[in-house]
């Protein structure tokens, strides 16, 4: 599989087999070479500025246009309703998410899609929703597209071969893909296959300001791939299904040939993939913590500057050499709500417990922290360099919004750890208060 690099780049790319497919000099001839069809696919408003404008356009076998009317079906275990559940401030964390088995029931991406939190509103385009996806079967003669939102998948066990109109992109665990808002896509799997699943409403992913860090650093832009065109030309005996993601409930409709028959394709709105271990780290290296905002991937920005719908954050491989500092992440309270998954490895902050393929959530103004025994260890380690989570890749999803916990995630998937706060009950006191100065262990 061939990529094209570079984040938020003009790009084009035609098959080879068709080839001189794309127009020259111009965006819809009366008649397109090889009579395709053009269609163009807008991610903005047409007036938005040069700079926020997102559109290709897509030379296909016909338009996206030919299919029979969308039908209502069961959404399963989706859902926009926050209030489904009354609201629950204690910090939350879940067990690895059960995976069905294939020879008890076939699950595909979209039927093993379960909606564990979120907020805000879909119909008015602002919010996000954070699903896990559980599933052991591709999406045979299926595609999905989700009208109002913008997803980042990141698969925690078991590759994911993602057809999209603009190509095919070979997703694996510690890789991430964002498909953007109208994308058809379809999804194959190899194996039972779990992971996590962002959607934002109406709100373009960015990579972050770089500001005093300067031109370089974290996600750099040409790390980021493209998929290149691709196209199948087939009918398929009782049609292709269309599921659709509208305003927060499915759709399916019937269409004869497959969706994937774009022949050439060019413009800035396009899916993409980044593998995780390019990111660049910037990290302390005389004392204290930097913000954990140094670790930004992806960021969706909201109207408030510098304040997020969703920032995507990893906690990667990375040295430790802070002097006269208490290493891991300190106790917190924050304004924002913090969702945590673990790709593979352990956390530092919590050896036990935090498990890939599980979760946790802080929500807005929630105490957290490391739990006891990683305290104790810590104020008394000999802090010399050290490598901080080599074969680990903890990730975190967090958001300006108060996000509400599905029914799914407080009930039904039974995964949520009832014993979680206990971690923190060993804490105790040192308080010296006839001593200033404390015990330096070194």
């Amino acid at each position: 599989i061939q990529y094209i690099s570079g984040f938020g780049n003009e790009c084009a790319s035609e098959d080879p087999r068709c080839p001189g497919s794309l127009p020259e000099g111009q965006n819809n001839p009366q008649v397109c070479p090889y009579n395709l069809y053009a269609e163009q696919l807008s991610g903005s408003a047409f007036t938005c500025p040069r700079s926020t404008n997102k559109r290709s356009w897509l030379y296909r076998i016909l338009p996206s246009v030919s299919h029979k009317p969308f039908e209502s079906i069961d959404e399963g275990h989706v859902t926009h309703n926050w209030d489904e559940v009354d609201p629950d401030p204690n910090q939350l964390r879940w067990k690895p998410f059960e995976i069905p088995k294939a020879s008890q029931k076939k699950v595909d991406f979209v039927s093993g899609l379960h909606t564990l939190c979120g907020a805000g509103d879909i119909k008015s385009n602002n919010g996000l929703a954070i699903h896990i996806f559980l599933c052991n079967t591709s999406m045979e003669n299926r595609i999905a597209h989700h009208c109002p939102v913008f997803f980042c998948s990141v698969p925690q066990k078991g590759n994911l071969l993602i057809y999209t109109e603009f190509g095919k992109m070979l997703v694996q665990p510690n890789e991430i893909c964002v498909i953007q808002r109208g994308m058809r896509f379809s999804i194959d799997v190899f194996e039972e296959t779990r992971g996590y699943l962002l959607e934002v409403y109406g709100v373009h992913f960015e990579l972050p300001d770089l500001g005093p860090i300067g031109a370089n650093g974290l996600a750099n832009p040409r790390d980021f791939l493209i998929p290149v065109a691709w196209y199948e030309d087939r009918q398929v005996p009782g049609g292709y299904t269309v599921i659709n993601k509208y305003q927060g409930k499915l759709f399916a409709a019937k269409q004869d040939v497959s969706p994937f028959n774009v022949v050439a394709w060019h413009g800035n709105y396009t899916p993409y993939k980044y593998n995780l271990k390019n990111f660049m780290v910037i990290n302390s290296v005389a004392f204290d913590h930097a913000d954990p905002s140094i670790f930004t991937v992806l960021t969706a920005k909201s109207v408030r500057p510098g304040v997020a719908i969703a920032d995507f954050v990893i906690f990667p491989p990375r040295w430790g050499v802070a002097d006269k500092t208490f290493r891991p992440p300190y106790y917190h309270r924050n304004c924002m709500s913090e969702f945590m998954g673990l790709i593979r490895g352990h956390y530092e902050a919590k050896q036990g417990g935090f498990l890939p393929g599980g979760g946790s959530l802080h929500s807005t103004m929630t105490p957290h922290g490391p739990d006891a025994d990683c305290f104790e260890k810590a104020s008394k380690a000999k802090l010399a360099p050290e490598r901080i989570a080599d074969g680990t890749m903890a990730f975190m999803f967090e958001s300006s919004l108060s996000l509400a916990v599905t029914k799914w995630g407080l009930k039904a998937s039974r995964c949520l750890d009832e014993n979680y706060y206990k971690c923190w009950e060993p804490l105790k006191s040192h308080f010296t208060p006839n001593s200033r100065n404390p015990t330096e262990p070194n």
